[in-house]
Order: structure tokens, then sequence, then C-alpha cells
């Protein structure tokens, strides 16, 4: 290319490279091989012939710094923090994510600054980033009805408890398999620990309900077949049975909670239970799910469990643990705390 000679006189060996990187793409080399003979990430490659594709040569030139390479300004800092926050996408970058290279040139772009993709890390911990997994979020999510159970339907809850002297109960299911489950753990470089597990493919199913005004935890196994109905029943029948007070239900969409013989249950106990379906795909709405994980994360990740007894003892344990811990049941209301101060 033209521009290969005039940028190797020059002493611009970044714009060198870039030449360099995309005449080889275009000549077919690997990916993997033009990063590894350059020294630069895959990433800045493809970054590099799509700024290329989009823009045109002139995207391979560097924007030249008088002297020594000026840093972002407070100004330029919060701008940055302000387009990292906002996403990729809508910086004109494709993906969700954001990845070292990515910003390493975002910072070129719109500031003419450009840093070593080793020191990105660095600066994004100065300005309060850190580097996460991400998590999915359903895209059937109705931002209007979360809205409004966090503004109408939450308030109304707390007025009704108040009237009735009621409990606020928040429910769901949780299943425990006992062909085990992994989490992170210390290990040697080059040994990746291993768990044994029995492989069979059967889980240990609980029903339970935590109290937002007490922090009480009820709950049910249940280890025949699927959850149903019908044992749901069952367990909202033992839970009235262990209580005077009326119980404000809040529950998910799940099909055997909003079925006809559900509806018929509940109609016949409306003197004791009245009942809030919780927006779909809203699990972050439901403090037991905090629950489940903090169970599932001390007493079942990493552990072997031979026989089906053994899980079933091992869960029934961490569920007798957890109805003593009041407090620490209590600590899982803390989003709706805050909404109940506003």
């Amino acid at each position: 290319m033209e521009m290969l000679k005039p940028a190797h006189n020059s002493g611009d060996m970044r714009m060198v490279k870039r030449i360099l990187a995309v005449m080889a793409v275009s000549d077919g080399s690997l990916y993997s091989e033009i990063a590894s003979t350059l020294k630069v990430s895959e990433e800045s490659i493809r970054l590099w012939v799509k700024a290329l594709l989009l823009k045109g040569v002139g995207s391979l030139k560097s924007k030249k710094n008088p002297g020594r390479p000026s840093n972002l300004t407070k100004t330029q800092r919060k701008k940055l923090d302000n387009l990292i926050t906002e996403g990729p996408e809508k910086a004109g970058f494709p993906g969700a994510c954001w990845r070292s290279p990515m910003i390493q040139l975002l910072i070129y772009e719109r500031f003419g600054i450009e840093y070593s993709v080793h020191y990105i890390a660095q600066l994004l911990k100065n300005m309060g980033f850190s580097y996460q997994k991400a998590k999915f979020v359903a895209d059937h999510k109705d931002p209007e009805k979360r809205h409004a159970w966090l503004q109408t339907k939450w308030p109304e809850i707390l007025k009704l408890a108040k009237e009735k002297n009621a409990s606020i109960l928040f429910g769901d299911e949780a299943s425990f398999p006992q062909w085990g489950s992994l989490t992170y753990t210390w290990a040697k470089k080059g040994h990746q620990p291993v768990v044994k597990t029995s492989g069979i493919r059967k889980g240990y199913k609980v029903f339970g309900l935590i109290d937002y005004f007490s922090g009480r935890f009820f709950c049910k196994g249940h280890d025949q077949g699927r959850l149903n109905s019908e044992s749901y029943e069952d367990f909202l029948t033992e839970v009235l049975s262990k209580t005077r007070k009326h119980i404000i239900l809040i529950q998910d969409g799940a099909k055997y909670h909003t079925s006809k013989a559900m509806q018929r249950f509940f109609s016949a106990k409306a003197h004791r239970i009245t009942v809030y379906n919780l927006p779909s795909y809203s699990p972050d709405y439901n403090p037991i799910e905090k629950l489940w994980k903090k169970i599932k994360e001390k007493e079942i990740h990493l552990h072997y469990f031979p026989t089906f007894d053994s899980l079933k003892n091992k869960v029934e344990e961490a569920l007798l643990h957890f109805k003593d811990l009041q407090h620490e049941v209590l600590s899982l209301f803390g989003f709706y705390n805050n909404l109940a101060e506003v």
C-alpha cells in the first residue's frame, strides 16, 4: 500500500502494524498467525479491518500528538465512562460486551489518544470499572409491568399487609441435582480439580416461602415426580396450618401456580390468602431466589452424592440450618426495604 512507506519513514510503527495486518488479511493469512507475528491481539486486527471497510484507508492513520502522548482529561474520562456504560452497540461496535481492544480503539477514535491495550484494564479499574461475567436478561421482560409492580403493586401490598396484620410471603421452588454442581475453587495451575459424580439425572425438589417481616422460612421437600398443582396445594395447606395470620402470597407465573385447580383453592381460601403474581421473567424481584443460591453455594456445590438419600439428607440439613437464620433471610429483602423507604 502507498501509505506503508511514509508511515515507516515517519517512525509511526503503530500505523505500520495496522497496514501490515490488513494487507495480510487480504492475502488470506489467518488472524492468529498475523497476531503472533505482529504482537497484537486478534481483536485489534478485526477492528482495524472493520474500520478500513467502513471508513476507508484514512482509518489506518495515526493521529499525531506533539511530544509526549497525552492522557485523558477529567472531561474526556467522564465522556468515556458514559460511552462504556451505554454499551458497545451504541458506540458502533458489534456485540453486547466490551473487550480491551475495543475500548482501546474507542479512545483513539473519540479522543485521539492511543493507549497500550495492556494499560486499558488498569485505566478502567481506575475509573471504577471491573471485569465481570455478563448475565442474560430475557427479551420477553415487560418494562412497563415491572415498573408498575415496583411503583404501584408493592406499595399496595404493604398497605394491605398493614390493614390485615398479614405476612408477606415470597414463594418459589428449587431443584437440587444428585449429579452435583460445580463452582470455582482453588487448585494448582495446570491441575484442574475434579469432583466425583453419580451421573444420575435425578433431583430433590423443594417448595419454599420466606416472610418479609419476620424472616421465617417455610419449606417442604418433594421427591415423587414433578411439581404440580396438587403438591403445591398440599404445601400451602401445611403453611396455613402453621400460622394464624393472613398470608399475602407473592409467586411467579408457573403453570401449577396459576392453574384452574389453584384458582379454586385460592378462591376457597380467600379469607386466609391474597395472591399477587410477579411480572413475567422477573426472578430478580423474588428474594427467595437468593436463598436458593446461598443454599446451593454453601451446601451443594462441589459435593458428591452417591445415593439420592445422601442428597436428600444434605438438602434437608441445609434447609433446617436456614430456618434458624431469620436475620440472614431478612437480609435478602434489602431491595424491597429500600423501596419502602423511598
